[in-house]
């Protein structure tokens, strides 16, 4: 049986993270000692290693809460991940096409800085002039 501190430091997950996990139940409840410690067996490490996985790769709470319940029902179809996964992608794909926008656009501001004074300069100029922006600002946060 492993402690909190070692349920952690196993998986690099921080204490507060998995308490939190427990408390939006994707993680269950853990035992106990008779003084109130939690205890975790290998069904515990194993979860929360999956769930550690599926968050390295972006997968929302909500996603990984399907994809923990299709993982507890090994008889359910293996389709509902696959499209899951493919909801992944395909968020992961636009988060890269943002990026690639970002990346154009800040290339273009500091190849096009002349590197005099900041009354000439090219990427002041540009933040202030959102016309000349090649990027859709809402969505490069999202």
């Amino acid at each position: 049986m492993l402690t909190i501190g070692t349920l952690a430091k196993k998986t690099g997950t921080k204490v507060q993270t998995i308490r939190y996990y427990e408390q939006i139940g994707l993680m269950p409840e853990p035992g106990r000692t008779g003084g109130g410690q939690r205890r975790y067996g290998d069904a515990e490490l194993d979860r929360l290693s999956f769930v550690r996985h599926a968050r390295q790769l972006g997968f929302s709470l909500d996603a990984i809460r399907e994809l923990l319940d299709l993982s507890d029902h090994p008889g359910k179809s293996c389709a509902e991940a696959d499209a899951i996964a493919r909801r992944q992608l395909k968020q992961v794909e636009q988060r890269l096409a943002r990026l690639e926008a970002l990346r154009t656009e800040l290339k273009r501001m500091v190849h096009e800085c002349s590197g005099g004074q900041t009354s000439d300069c090219r990427v002041l100029e540009v933040l202030r002039d959102h016309s000349e922006c090649l990027t859709e600002h809402e969505q490069i946060g999202a």
